[in-house]
């Protein structure tokens, strides 16, 4: 019997220096792949997530098209690997446009111009130092959303990443997240720190930046989904280009439904996940969120190996 399996792409956070080194070193898609994306930036995104500077590597407007560049790869790799192929594709915020890369969606070209933009966009929408965002550990969903509203005090301040039982993640207006950061542990919470991204996202801040990338959404060619695609906003598959296209604005303002998300997709027999690009996030999350998943990733030359082994077997 076929095992049913999904394939997931992690989004901004993620990287690192180094990340998939001996995959590029073994197989000549994976450089491949980062030289079509500098190619589309007149930049070196090898290099940059190689060597670094960490500190650019770390930049929203560098991470994206990295990221995104990194989950095309292993995808591609996987696929060269494999006849195997996934029942649904799922990506983690910016991963989701690796997702759809994947699904046959988005050409690769346009999905890194589209991530591009979508960078400058987030970036532009909020000065540098007025919005934040923090983890909130030990502390149930409606918790987390009781604590954003004791503590808005009239600015933004939202449960923006859901991403498995006990670990969700808020977003707003900086003083705003440092008060709640501050209150949690009253509030039971185990952990609240913040993270180290310069930009609010999934919350109200980023309606502007949803306009502006809605614009060149518009302007881009989305072909219908060969795979399903499961998208953040809905927690479901969507079945059009132009749902498909709505979603992804709105991804920039509304909350990533990552628990549904997994959830929905074991209601739909899928027994095994693939987390395909750097870091094992996602992998993380799932053991937290259904411990009956078979995990499995593409993030060097071991886990390549075990995954191919794992959707060889059926």
């Amino acid at each position: 019997m076929t095992t049913t399996w999904a394939a997931v792409f992690p989004g901004q956070g993620s990287q690192s220096t180094g990340m998939l080194t001996d995959l590029g070193d073994d197989h000549a898609v994976v450089r491949d792949t980062f030289q079509e994306a500098s190619d589309c930036l007149d930049a070196d995104l090898w290099s940059l997530c190689q060597h670094g500077p960490v500190e650019q590597l770390n930049q929203t407007e560098w991470t994206q098209p990295v990221m995104l560049a990194a989950g095309v790869a292993t995808w591609r790799l996987l696929t060269q690997q494999t006849d195997a192929r996934p029942a649904a594709v799922a990506g983690h915020s910016l991963g989701e446009y690796s997702a759809l890369v994947a699904a046959g969606v988005l050409r690769f070209p346009d999905a890194v111009r589209l991530v591009a933009e979508r960078a400058r966009a987030m970036q532009a929408a909020v000065p540098e130092g007025e919005g934040a965002m923090a983890a909130i550990l030990g502390l149930d969903d409606a918790a987390v959303e009781q604590l954003c509203a004791e503590n808005a005090s009239g600015e933004v301040l939202e449960a923006v990443n859901l991403n498995a039982p006990g670990q969700v993640v808020i977003a707003g207006a900086a003083v705003a997240v440092d008060r709640a950061v501050g209150a949690a542990k009253d509030a039971g919470a185990k952990r609240a720190l913040k993270l180290p991204v310069s930009v609010p996202s999934h919350c109200a801040l980023m309606r502007p930046a949803a306009e502006r990338l809605q614009s060149v959404l518009d302007t881009t060619s989305f072909a219908a989904p060969k795979i399903p695609v499961w998208q953040n906003v809905t927690a479901a598959p969507a079945e059009t280009a132009e749902a498909i296209k709505a979603n992804l604005a709105a991804q920039l303002y509304r909350p990533v439904r990552w628990v549904e998300t997994i959830q929905g997709l074991r209601g739909q027999g899928v027994a095994v996940q693939v987390e395909c690009g750097p870091g094992r996030v996602l992998t993380g999350l799932a053991k937290r969120i259904d411990r009956g998943l078979e995990l499995f990733d593409v993030a060097d030359r071991d886990t390549l190996d075990a995954t191919v082994n794992r959707l060889a077997a059926g």
